[in-house]
């Protein structure tokens, strides 16, 4: 069935808003094409799990005349509220409760005219690196329905690959905006830490270690959707972001000059890469050579196990606070039966963690963003693969029924050695697939994946790029950059193809 407005899939968010302005297309004809693409491609993929059609027809004739005008855009269903409508950050206990506030990102969102339609899927509190909650069920890859969109803003992802919608928002607190670029073929990029407020309930999530901005298609798309997140102070922030130079957007098709460019062909947070994964960073430093940049390898110095340790035990502290607000909003204790296994394993984690503990991993995290931060004296960008693995298969990732035993089992005897085995093996097992990220999120520096490659079974391979603390002009020069001589713009699903 042909679906209205054929051009729509090759716009940008951009390129859409151009055409608003220009009086080409009303944000009625978006919001209909749009909608129309979601109830075609949605049912397949899992991506868009709450409908705000209602709410987004009411104001398409009355939108601020800002400058994304009647683009479509989703939220993910994870932090970010709107008045009157749910955010349940998939977890059963939140389904039906209605927002009284909108976040101050979202209030900007829609200044600035975007059109929210409904919220995307996402694991239970955005802890896992692939999209399955029980809650919503599984999200599916548009490149191969088969396999994960990664996490945990995988049904913002899958949306914006699928071409419901050309940007959608996410959160990345370990990787959880560039694992899903990766998987689904798109820019992704993690901001500067303390860039983006979580005003005006939130100062940080997990010690600082959770930005948010959105999934995209262009770069270009990628720096306007900062500029909006990033336009004004608010007041009590825990953290300072340097200012940016200009609005980002203008860094977008500057030349970037000859950078000092580090690769890394290993994984940071596990033991091996897959050979797809080191195909990925060989062919984006050949790609970085050939442009004039000064290319050599190099890693920056960090404490791998301790640094592991150290991600596990803040997460773990913040899902233990996660659970007991969800608790506490529901009326009644924290209770095994209302959350995932791998939730609750976390939450015994944090429960039975001391506050030494957490103060352990708060010192020895500081330490390596020393460590970090002096590396980039030296070099300009880190370059490395996003990923350990291609994308998974649905499922594969998912806790096996022995894990699910051994948590039933634990909230029984939540004896601490036990406990702290199991956070050993979460170290040793759960980063194989997801060892390049967390790093970045603990010391701060801003990070994009970018679509560079695919894989021959067509499944795409991100490559991720860090610059240092507050630089994200050097990430948006280069990645345009990247862009025009690598276009992958044009590459779409074969289920978006006509």
């Amino acid at each position: 069935m042909a679906l209205p407005l054929p051009e729509y899939d090759r716009l940008d968010a951009t390129g859409m808003a151009a055409l608003v302005a220009s009086g080409e297309l009303s944000p009625r004809d978006l919001l209909e094409a749009a909608l129309a693409r979601i109830d075609a491609r949605n049912p397949t993929l899992n991506a868009v799990v709450d409908d705000l059609r209602e709410r987004a027809e009411a104001r398409v004739d009355n939108l601020p005349d800002g400058p994304l005008k009647g683009v479509p855009f989703l939220l993910k269903d994870l932090k970010q509220h709107l008045v009157g409508t749910q955010v349940t950050g998939g977890c059963k206990l939140y389904k039906g409760k209605v927002s009284r506030y909108t976040s101050e990102l979202s209030r900007r969102y829609e200044a600035a005219g975007l059109q929210v339609l409904g919220r995307t899927n996402s694991p239970e509190f955005g802890i896992m690196g692939i999209t399955e909650p029980e809650l919503w069920g599984p999200c599916r890859n548009p490149w191969n329905r088969d396999h994960t969109p990664g996490g945990s803003s995988g049904g913002s992802a899958s949306a914006v690959a699928a071409r419901m919608v050309p940007v959608a928002h996410g959160g990345d607190g370990g990787g959880s905006i560039r694992i899903p670029a990766s998987a689904c073929g798109l820019v992704g990029l993690k901001p500067t830490r303390g860039r983006v407020t979580m005003s005006p309930t939130l100062g940080d999530a997990w010690q600082g270690f959770v930005q948010e901005h959105v999934l995209a298609r262009t770069v270009r798309d990628s720096a306007l959707l900062l500029d909006i997140a990033d336009s004004e102070p608010t007041i009590g922030e825990p953290y300072a972001a340097p200012a940016k130079p200009g609005p980002w957007v203008d860094e977008v098709g500057k030349d970037p000059g000859k950078l000092r460019v580090a690769v890394c062909r290993d994984a940071l947070f596990a033991n091996e890469q897959h050979p797809d994964c080191v195909a990925a960073v060989d062919d984006a430093a050949e790609l970085l050579r050939s442009l004039g940049h000064e290319v050599t390898f190099a890693t920056p110095p960090f404490p791998q196990s301790d640094l592991v340790r150290a991600y596990f035990l803040t997460v773990a502290a913040g899902v233990a606070c996660f659970v007991e607000e969800a608790a506490a909003e529901a009326g009644k204790k924290p209770s095994f039966h209302d959350f995932e296994a791998g939730t609750w394993m976390l939450a015994l984690i944090g429960w039975k963690s001391s506050a030494a503990e957490l103060e352990w991993s708060r010192r020895v995290i500081q330490l390596a963003g020393r460590g970090v931060a002096a590396f980039f004296e030296d070099h300009d960008v880190f370059l490395s693969s996003t990923l350990g693995r291609p994308p998974a298969r649905i499922g594969e990732l998912a806790l096996s029924a022995a894990e699910e035993l051994q948590v039933q089992l634990l909230r029984h005897v939540a004896i601490k050695p036990i406990l702290d085995f199991a956070l050993d093996q979460m170290g040793k097992g759960k980063m194989a697939a997801t060892p390049n990220t967390q790093l970045f999120n603990q010391t701060g520096q801003p990070g994009v994946s970018l679509p560079l490659m695919w894989n021959d079974q067509g499944l795409p391979i991100g490559t991720q790029f860090v610059s240092r603390f507050g630089d994200e002009a050097t990430l948006f020069r280069l990645a345009s950059q990247l862009e025009e001589a690598r276009p992958w713009r044009d590459k779409v699903p074969s289920m978006v193809r006509p």
